[in-house]
């Protein structure tokens, strides 16, 4: 949180005179002592924050941290603040102002000792959370021990164990051995750790490896609008797997909305925090907010967002290597016809420099040529250079699925005859081939596809079993509704494949239209086939409007002609010429009930078994109970 941490770097321009600060010292109900010495630079100080903390003028608000599946208050965050309607109000007034009077170490020493007598104070029983940058706790440490810490807390009525020290500005630790070593100590006498705004651009993944914090505060970036920005999603997930090998709990910071609130829950994180869940307060709170209870008591299962484009996964990691000798630039046509005449199924040589590949040689193009009469007494001592295609092909075991399709659809089809080179780390590795680097690609764009479809960029086989697992598992009940146009293959037959991929873009926006995306999931399983799973109670009204509304719209793909006809003349699958009505829609739903089914392929098979009835209904929705399709 940034009620530690500086904002910046830039001072403001603390001189003058500042009349709301111009107030007679008043003295609190309960003198605080710093737990160690150091305040001679308040004593000395003449500027504002100097001021303020001689006159005590700073005081406690308390945010809650509330647990993300039930609701209830886990702990509350100590925030400071300066006087109301005042510029150093702000806890970043203040800050700043304490690294321009040189008073961070004063500051933060106060801000401690105010949030523990003021908690104490209150009597709370439960977690409170005490901001504190790196540096002051290891001189905290340094100069007066843990003894000194937890008697004061002690002395203030609040328990150790109730204690979570929330390390800021740890970005600065130049020794982290030391800071390990220091907070073992604390966490021997019962205070527990926390990392504050983990992800912010300055976190450390070694500090939070040697500590092993109880706690991990997620930074607000990856938790503000986290229901529409997969890439965050999948960055949340990332540190999930982490903090289970630390035995860490996240904390999500930021919570605003109730759509974030529902992605965050179902992800599983434990605890969140944010204004949505409740503000900052004189008083701990006993409960979060209304609207956060609503979330917590909402069955439904959030809709996870899912990258709009299909994914490349970045490298051929399956390409087939040819683990094929080398020959250098000084090799000699003579010595190369050996290494052919020894290895007869090789197709091409690499000319290695080194590591380092610099040319091809193609097997077939050169045997031609050395196989010519005199061509031996000529050529057979010269550089096999001179048959070298030297600018070969020179493909890394990371390159992105886009590059190699290049080399598939470029003019100069010398690639695919002699292959290219593959390298590791730009190291020779071997030879790869035209027909194996087809099948890599298409098998790494089939594996894309189940995450993403292509065309429509709608999520793929894998995020829809995801989605259904996530329903079974919630309890929840919802309508599985499988959708697939009728009569498609002859018009995609009839007007090509741009054309039917418009239809099929076409019955994706319409199917988008109507779904609410934060509780209805549209998947595209491939062609012209489409998966909702619908939470929302008005799914009937919805499919119909997407069957009436494509029904309508659809027509302006057709010629006027098959308009007028009523559909098109092409051949059936036998090759029999016929005639078809115009493309429609029919949609099978089934409302699933979760205690009869264990997992998503179950649910997609009975859902596309509706849609084959749906095809012989004259409405185009068939809506059928699961049990009418048990044995």
């Amino acid at each position: 949180m940034n009620n530690i941490q500086l904002a910046g770097s830039s001072a403001l321009p603390f001189i003058g005179y500042y009349p709301e600060l111009a107030e007679p010292e008043v003295k609190p109900h309960l003198q605080l002592k710093p737990f160690i010495t150091g305040s001679h630079g308040v004593k000395r100080g003449r500027g504002p924050l100097a001021s303020l903390l001689r006159h005590n003028k700073l005081y406690p608000l308390f945010q809650p941290i509330a647990s993300l599946s039930d609701g209830e208050i886990y702990a509350h965050e100590a925030l400071i603040r300066g006087p109301d309607q005042t510029s150093f109000h702000t806890p970043d007034a203040l800050l700043q102002a304490a690294a321009h009077e040189n008073l961070n170490y004063e500051f933060e020493n106060q801000c401690v000792l105010l949030a523990m007598e003021r908690w104490g104070h209150l009597g709370e029983p439960g977690r409170l959370f005490l901001n504190i940058s790196a540096d002051v706790l290891q001189q905290v440490l340094k100069q007066s021990g843990c003894d000194s810490l937890i008697r004061l807390a002690q002395a203030y009525g609040v328990s150790p164990r109730m204690l979570v020290l929330e390390i800021t500005e740890y970005e600065r630790v130049s020794d982290m051995d030391s800071l390990a070593g220091a907070v073992q100590e604390i966490r021997s006498a019962g205070v527990s750790l926390a990392l504050d705004d983990f992800g912010d651009g300055r976190s450390s993944l070694r500090l939070w490896s040697q500590l092993k914090p109880e706690f991990v505060k997620i930074d607000k970036y990856f938790t503000k609008a986290i229901s529409q920005h997969a890439d965050k999603l999948k960055t949340i997930q990332a540190l999930q797997q982490i903090a289970a090998i630390f035995d860490t709990s996240l904390i999500a910071e930021g919570i605003e909305t109730e759509d974030d609130m529902r992605v965050l829950r179902d992800m599983g994180l434990p605890y969140g925090q944010g204004y949505l869940l409740g503000r900052p307060g004189r008083a701990p709170r006993t409960q979060i907010e209304p609207k956060a209870r609503v979330v917590v008591r909402d069955r439904t299962v959030a809709v996870f967002p899912e990258l709009r484009r299909a994914a490349n996964t970045g490298s051929i990691s399956r390409l087939a290597v040819i683990k094929a000798p080398t020959v250098g630039p000084s090799t000699t046509n003579d010595e190369l016809a050996r290494v052919f005449f020894e290895q007869p199924k090789l197709h091409a040589l690499a000319v290695v420099d080194g590591t380092r590949p610099v040319a091809i040689i193609n097997r077939a193009a050169f045997m031609n040529e050395y196989s010519k009469l005199y061509y031996r007494e000529i050529w057979g001592h010269k550089s096999c250079l001179v048959h070298a295609n030297q600018d070969a092909r020179i493909i890394e075991r990371n390159h992105n699925v886009d590059e190699l399709v290049g080399i598939l659809t470029s003019e100069d089809q010398r690639y695919l005859v002699d292959g290219f080179i593959v390298t590791n780390n730009g190291r020779y590795e071997g030879l790869g081939t035209g027909d194996q680097l087809v099948r890599s690609v298409t098998e790494t764009r089939i594996e894309a596809a189940r995450h993403a479809n292509p065309l429509t960029y709608l999520p793929g086989n894998i995020p829809i079993s995801q989605h259904i697992e996530r329903l079974l598992a919630r309890g929840v009940e919802f309508v599985a509704c499988y959708a697939d146009l009728n009569n498609f293959k002859p018009f995609n037959d009839q007007y090509g494949y741009w054309r039917g991929d418009e239809m099929i873009r076409l019955l994706a926006k319409l199917c988008q239209a109507h779904c609410d995306p934060r509780s209805d999931f549209l998947g595209h399983v491939g062609g012209d086939d489409f998966i909702v799973l619908y939470q929302s109670d008005n799914w009937q009204t919805q499919c119909e409007s997407i069957i009436s509304e494509f029904a309508t719209q659809a027509l302006g793909l057709f010629d006027e002609a098959a308009r007028i006809a009523g559909g098109i003349q092409a051949e059936d699958r036998y090759g029999v010429p016929r005639f078809f009505p115009l493309t429609t829609l029919s949609i099978g739903a089934v409302k699933i009930d979760h205690q009869k089914f264990s997992n998503a392929e179950q649910v997609a098979s009975i859902a596309a078994r509706a849609k084959h009835e749906a095809k012989s209904c004259e409405s185009g929705l068939a809506v059928r109970l699961a049990s009418e399709f048990q044995d």
